[in-house]
């Protein structure tokens, strides 16, 4: 019986054609990078470096919704400007691996800001909106994410994302938790939407 191909295996078939091993992309080095840059056939090298950022991309999605969105949109936007032939192969193949470097850079994110992942994708949900951080400070965001993933952590059930009640009840907890920080009140209702998308996404290791 034939086996359905998974994009995984889509990344390796076009690694393999490229006579190149599969990295791990949050220790993406710059020789790699050089190594993609320089292939021979230069649409070989954008397509192994889209589908590269793409399963990276799914990957993030399932721990930090607003850094996959960003990246997701920045892959989009690069894409649809090689397709609409706006820019030319090479200059992709340039905006790829910056995008590659943007990504490794971001998996540091959270040790320079003394944050585990869970934390980290807490605060970029309250750090999405720019006014935020003005007004809150990086300190201060980092204490409520800690603080956020604490208390939704302990209250997390195993249908919560199925119980209106027990949603209801994180959103109240996160509310208050924001309004206790002095959270921005004209930015609260998109950052306890985001918080809770985010919870949704972990709940899995959480309840488990």
């Amino acid at each position: 019986m034939s086996r359905a191909v998974s994009a995984s295996d889509e990344v390796i078939d076009v690694f393999s054609a490229a006579g190149l091993k599969r990295p791990d992309i949050s220790i993406l080095s710059d020789e790699f990078l050089a190594e993609v840059a320089g292939l021979k056939h230069k649409n070989v090298a954008a397509e192994l470096l889209e589908k590269l950022l793409r399963d990276e991309i799914r990957t993030r999605s399932r721990r930090n919704v607003v850094q996959a969105r960003a990246f997701s949109d920045m892959l989009r936007t690069t894409m649809n400007a090689y397709h609409n032939r706006a820019i030319a192969t090479h200059e992709i193949i340039d905006e790829l691996i910056r995008l590659a470097k943007e990504m490794r850079e971001a998996t540091k994110r959270g040790k320079d800001l003394g944050l585990n992942d869970d934390e980290l994708a807490f605060y970029d949900a309250l750090a999405q909106n720019e006014s935020a951080v003005q007004v809150m400070g990086v300190t201060e965001l980092k204490v409520i994410a800690t603080e956020l993933v604490t208390n939704v952590r302990q209250s997390v059930t195993i249908d919560w994302t199925v119980r209106e009640s027990a949603r209801a009840k994180i959103r109240v907890m996160v509310r208050r938790i924001l309004r206790k920080h002095g959270y921005p009140p004209d930015l609260q209702a998109e950052a306890t939407k985001l918080v809770l998308e985010q919870a949704e996404v972990l709940c899995a290791d959480w309840a488990a």
